[in-house]
């Protein structure tokens, strides 16, 4: 790596680099819902001031997958304001570009649309935030990609294999080959690396000559077996690896001493989370490319609000207070006081002088009461500081240290809380959740005709994306195909079809056949979503959610729409005697009139009617299945899954368990 005073000339690729973004965290907020939209503001003015080549953005650069109107007017406004204009590109694209931007109808980048003024050129792959979805597979970057604001590339839309062709640029003497690989699930995209099934292209001529840069948005700390992405899968001829996903900025240039490439970390310019990778200063990068050197200058962002984290462990404090100390709950609470004010005057003395930087800032102080202590009012405890902090309703979090973990004799006594760290649930999506279940679960409670994998995606598009057919779509679809199969099979005995539905379940796990399968259950989903007309923004409903956060409990705003979400399934007073609204397009049931059945008889059962008003062809008209989902909510800590494959009354029902009342 180059010396820092490298010169700025006509042979110097200059390129602001940053990565998860967020555009619309929590804009519903009264205090942080314009931090997104500041750092935009802030990122692209920084790339104007520094006249660079051409902006890098490594996914997320939306928070929700379907932005609010509010959040893609912001966007496209100041993409506007800062990238177009009468400025000169001084680089030339030399590589067929109708493959590196195969998403749109405008195969060419932005600033060779000789009806647009480009004057700083973006370069975006997709995150996990804002990925493709539906039919067509389309994303929010895709309509800024359409109205030439956005350079989209780096998307795969094949799922056998994946051929990542570089962007190939020259400024002067300077080649430089841009690698992208939009999100993808990292279990498959794990498997594909270790099948051989990603390749990288390289230029034919010269291939010493050019500098390889790939940006990514995938796992870089390890989260399980395959959840995530080693850096030894990629090939070794790459100079710098821009990683996305990851929140915390290391934007220090690592070197993999293996694979002999570097490797930056921006992280993200918003706090989306109240953890401790979270914590760290955010910064973006200002990459400057001569030949094959390269200096990486980091940027502090002005815009970011503050955020300070502080662990306590109470047991550490003997000489304060025990556990059988007279009042040892109020002189806990003045102590986490004390600590939260000292953290509140040292983020009033370091925004001395930065008039930029927002007033109030973020507090966390992480209390471990283990070895008897007992816990406060934490919401008496916030009042205190409603006026002095941004997040006032979770600044303190109580946790107990990992208990020993316990045999696990039946479902419904399993305690969840007691098999994970408090903290480790923070980077935890909802399919590792189901997996872990299901791995630590016994024989008894293991999924018949679903597989962990398909379960999971299903529960993800419910809880991320609001699919809230998505389970109801699977279960459907892998019965038809279930159905199919035991009938061309001429199975006939109960004991048979047990032993015959488990095999086929088996043999489609982690294959091909596996994800075709989820993927058209999904897509079944979006498309009665779309024939329903119900295309609402998810963002419209919740205004204060946070994502991957490590508190125990958020309270969700009601829903300000008319048409509230009370036909999802029943509240947590409900009795299970009380019939379902029918919401849109379910069948009403009485619990009184359940009767159990079993999957010989579901199989052998007369025709039903769909439980979908105006079904398609598609569906299988004998089967009527019903799901029961639970109020959604953006974050579940721990899922407590249990599919039932005894079929009451024709219908395969979904429990949803959770550990505590309080998720």
């Amino acid at each position: 790596m180059s010396s820092g005073n490298t010169l700025d000339d006509e042979d110097t690729f200059k390129i602001l680099i940053a990565t998860d973004v967020h555009l619309g965290y929590l804009e519903k907020d009264a205090i942080r819902g314009n931090d997104s939209y500041n750092t935009l503001d802030e990122i692209l003015k920084c790339a104007k001031t520094n006249q660079v080549d051409f902006i890098l953005l490594g996914g997320d650069l939306f928070h929700e997958n379907k932005p609010t109107r509010r959040c893609l007017h912001n966007c496209i406004t100041m993409l506007r304001k800062y990238c177009m204009g009468d400025t000169p590109i001084h680089f030339n694209i030399l590589s067929d570009q109708t493959v590196n931007f195969n998403t749109t109808q405008f195969p060419w980048v932005n600033y060779q649309d000789q009806n647009l003024n480009i004057s700083i050129p973006v370069f975006s792959i997709h995150g996990n935030h804002d990925d493709p979805t539906g039919a067509e597979g389309l994303c929010a970057l895709d309509l800024l990609s359409a109205s030439g604001l956005v350079n989209h590339f780096g998307h795969s839309q094949s799922v056998e294999r994946i051929e990542i062709s570089p962007i190939l640029m020259q400024k002067g003497t300077t080649k430089l080959a841009l690698y992208g690989l939009g999100s993808i699930p990292d279990e498959r995209l794990y498997r594909m690396f270790v099948n051989k099934q990603v390749t990288m292209l390289r230029p034919k001529e010269d291939q010493d000559e050019w500098f390889n840069l790939f940006t990514i948005h995938q796992n870089r700390s390890k989260h399980g077996p395959t959840n995530y992405i080693p850096e030894q899968f990629l090939d070794e001829f790459l100079d710098l690896v821009v990683w996305g996903h990851e929140h915390e900025c290391l934007m220090e240039p690592t070197r993999n001493e293996q694979q002999l490439f570097y490797v930056t970390q921006p992280g993200s310019s918003v706090a989306t989370s109240l953890s401790p990778g979270e914590a760290t200063k955010k910064h973006i990068g200002l990459l400057r490319v001569k030949g094959r050197k390269m200096n990486l200058q980091k940027i502090p962002l002005k815009t970011v609000r503050q955020f300070f984290i502080q662990d306590v462990t109470l047991a550490d404090y003997q000489d304060l207070f025990m556990p059988d100390t007279p009042q040892v709950i109020k002189k806990v609470e003045d102590f986490c006081y004390a600590k939260v004010a000292e953290m509140i005057d040292k983020a009033e003395r370091e925004r001395l002088g930065c008039v930029l930087t927002p007033e109030k800032p973020l507090i966390r102080i992480r209390v471990d009461y283990s070895g008897g202590f007992e816990t406060f009012n934490t919401s008496r405890f916030s009042q205190k500081f409603v006026d002095r902090v941004a997040n006032p309703k979770d600044i303190v979090h109580f946790l107990r240290r990992r208990e020993q973990k316990e045999d696990i004799k039946d479902e419904v006594n399993v305690d969840l809380g007691k098999m994970l760290k408090p903290t480790a649930v923070e980077g935890l999506r909802v399919e590792d959740l189901v997996k872990q279940y299901f791995e630590a679960a016994e024989q008894t409670v293991q999924l018949s005709l679903l597989t962990e994998q398909g379960m999971g995606k299903a529960i993800q598009e419910f809880v991320d994306k609001d699919e809230k057919n998505a389970i109801g779509e699977l279960i459907t679809y892998q019965l038809e195909k279930t159905q199919r199969h035991l009938q061309t099979r001429g199975v006939t005995t109960e004991q048979d079809i047990d032993k015959e539905v488990r095999q086929f379940r088996d043999s489609k796990k982690n294959t091909k056949e596996e994800e075709n399968e989820i993927r058209e259950a999904i897509n079944r989903a979006k498309a009665h979503r779309l024939e329903r007309g119900d295309d609402r923004d998810i963002s419209d409903e919740f205004a204060d959610v946070a994502m991957d956060s490590d508190e125990g409990s958020v309270p969700l705003p009601a829903p300000t729409r008319g048409r509230g979400r009370g036909g999802r399934g029943r509240g947590r007073g409900a009795t299970a005697s009380e019939p379902k609204p029918s919401g849109r397009g379910r069948s009403r049931k009485s619990s009184a009139t359940t009767q159990s059945r079993n999957i010989l008889q579901a199989f052998q059962a007369p025709s039903q009617k769909s439980f979908r008003t105006g079904a398609t062809s598609s569906y299988a008209a004998d089967e009527v299945i019903d799901t029961h989902p639970p109020t959604h909510t953006h974050r579940v800590p721990f899922i407590n899954l249990y599919v039932n494959c005894t079929v009451p009354s024709s219908n395969l029902t979904v429990y949803l368990y959770s550990p505590s009342d309080d998720h």
